[in-house]
């Protein structure tokens, strides 16, 4: 191993111990960047033993070397084998294959994995070893939807590790059976099995490593359900954590990747940009899922903002470290007026998606979208699909998206009586968790309500509250669109369209056929088809989606 660069800093000499000694000190005080290199020191006056091998593996992934990591910890690997133990070579195997897993190289991981099942045919002896190699046995049935064979096999997993005295082991057995729970749908139970995990977490009962994995998942889980208090709750002690081991590099960036989310959601979009911004800056090279999740939240308030430029960056280099960039690409082409492309994107994710809880998150953007391209009953269908699975959930937020998504199909059909029982009861729950943005959206939807029904007074209320908290978010797209509705009949005027064109238009975006919107305004059907043709030459437009998209747009529907 190679001596540690004149820029790297040299830990400070401790009277009376060697290198080694000093590195054990240093590694059980969390300072890892002295332990790494007073490790590195002793193994290159004399390699070391298979558990401090172990150690300034650790310590390596631990300061951002994840490489030297897999290295290290494969030397321990063997030296355990070649001091015949060998249940802790098959730990050593055992994280290798993870970590190989966690980097995309699953045919390494899978050979790990192999060697390890191999040597335990040896190990007569019961040992938590047996529980570790249950932990991907449990991701793959999870994978595959089979949870109650999941379930089973993480329980036998917390078995294994409470008859062998491993917390390490029951954390992450426990977790995996909240986050199985979440996907059934019992979210209560699975935040239970969630919280049994963090006292351990908080308590300091695990090791560093897993330590930093369960703050990652559980949080990960958390939002993907909307406990939102959970949440910010364990985010907050993540942070602490980070920061209390300010050397520590793998977990820094996505802690403040977790922490731009909340900031984004509590309407803080600079702080959470620099928080993004952060966490890109910590894990490039040590960890791509957090680095491309960095870039995605980047993106994200730079599409609210309208700073579309920097937004398809922020996408694009999220896809470039792995991500998926969607829904937030999808809504960003909305947003530039190219709705196909934003339906076909939409779609196409929406399709290939099969797990519940990202379908939750998937949809209400695909409701959006739809319907801004005039597909009122597949967007309807999509809304019964996020009802269902928000029924599930008894976290609040849960029914706020799926009301709030509700009422906009509502008014979208045309009832604006019902639209307005069900706005009214998603901007409750966004004020009562302080989401601005989510509320001043809803606050739109109201007005627009307010207007259908004949209430002008009422919809301008709606939309004066909408417009200050849009301006003080500095959401340029929402702003263009409340000038447009301030006018009473949207910025229809400005294209010169009548009012007998404004209700044509309004009932054709509803999904009506021309047949009936004569019918609901006493003209011919001949009259109605003038008046389209005289809408699609005003508007420059040449179908009745786009004519939709126009509509829905500019806060006819």
């Amino acid at each position: 191993m190679s001596q540690p660069s004149q820029g790297e800093r040299q830990p400070e000499h401790a009277d009376g111990l060697d290198h080694l000694e000093r590195s054990r000190n240093y590694y059980d005080r969390r300072a890892w960047a002295d332990a790494y290199q007073a490790l590195s020191l002793a193994d290159q006056e004399r390699p070391l033993e298979a558990e401090d091998l172990e150690r300034l593996s650790m310590a390596a992934y631990l300061v951002g070397r994840d490489d030297e990591y897999l290295r290290t910890l494969e030397r321990a690997h063997n030296a355990y084998l070649n001091a015949r133990q060998c249940a802790r070579a098959v730990r050593c195997a055992f994280w290798l294959g993870f970590r190989l897993l966690l980097r995309g190289e699953t045919g390494r991981a899978t050979g790990w994995f192999g060697r390890a099942e191999r040597l335990l045919d040896h190990e007569a002896r019961e040992c938590a070893e047996r529980g570790y190699l249950l932990l991907p046995v449990v991701e793959q049935r999870l994978e595959s939807g089979d949870f109650e064979s999941a379930y089973a096999a993480a329980a036998d997993a917390a078995a294994f590790g409470e008859r062998c005295g491993d917390a390490d082991l029951v954390a992450s057995a426990r977790h995996q059976q909240g986050r199985i729970r979440l996907q059934q749908g019992q979210v209560e139970s699975g935040l239970a099995l969630l919280d049994e995990t963090m006292v351990a977490v908080t308590t300091g009962e695990l090791s560093p490593l897993v330590t930093g994995l369960m703050y990652c998942s559980v949080i990960a889980a958390c939002q993907q359900v909307y406990a939102l208090d959970r949440a910010r709750e364990w985010t907050a002690a993540l942070a602490h954590w980070c920061e209390s081991q300010p050397e520590m590099v793998p977990f820094a960036g996505i802690c403040q990747v977790h922490r731009a989310e909340i900031m984004q959601l509590q309407g803080a979009w600079p702080e959470a940009v620099e928080a993004a911004q952060r966490a890109c800056a910590r894990s490039q090279g040590v960890d791509r899922r957090a680095t491309a999740a960095g870039f995605y939240q980047q993106a994200e308030v730079h599409r609210l903002k309208g700073e579309f430029a920097a937004a398809e960056e922020g996408y694009r280099s999220a896809s470039h470290f792995g991500l998926e960039p969607q829904p937030g690409l999808a809504l960003l082409r909305l947003a530039q007026g190219r709705s196909d492309t934003a339906v076909a994107a939409i779609r196409r994710v929406a399709s290939a998606e099969t797990n519940r809880l990202k379908r939750m998150s998937l949809l209400p953007a695909y409701i959006e979208i739809i319907l801004a391209a005039g597909d009122v009953g597949d967007a309807r269908n999509a809304c019964r699909e996020l009802e269902e699975i928000a029924g599930s959930f008894n976290t609040g937020v849960p029914d706020a998206v799926a009301v709030q998504a509700r009422g906009a199909v509502e008014l979208a059909e045309g009832d604006a009586k019902a639209a307005l029982g069900s706005l009214h009861r998603a901007f409750e729950v966004w004020q009562r968790i302080e989401a601005p943005y989510a509320a001043a959206r809803v606050r739109v939807l109201i007005g627009l309500a307010c207007r259908a029904l004949g209430d002008e007074d009422g919809a301008n209320l709606e939309f004066d509250a909408a417009r200050s908290i849009f301006e003080r978010l500095g959401a340029t797209p929402d702003l263009d669109r409340i000038d447009s509705l301030t006018t009473g009949v949207a910025s229809s005027n400005t294209h010169r369209l009548t009012l007998r064109e404004v209700q044509v238009l309004r009932l054709v975006a509803a999904g009506k056929t021309n047949a009936t919107v004569a019918a609901e305004l006493c003209l011919s059907e001949r009259t109605v088809e003038r008046h389209l043709s005289n809408i699609f030459t005003k508007l420059d437009l040449s179908t009745r989606t786009a004519a939709t998209a126009w509509a829905y747009k500019h806060g006819l529907i």
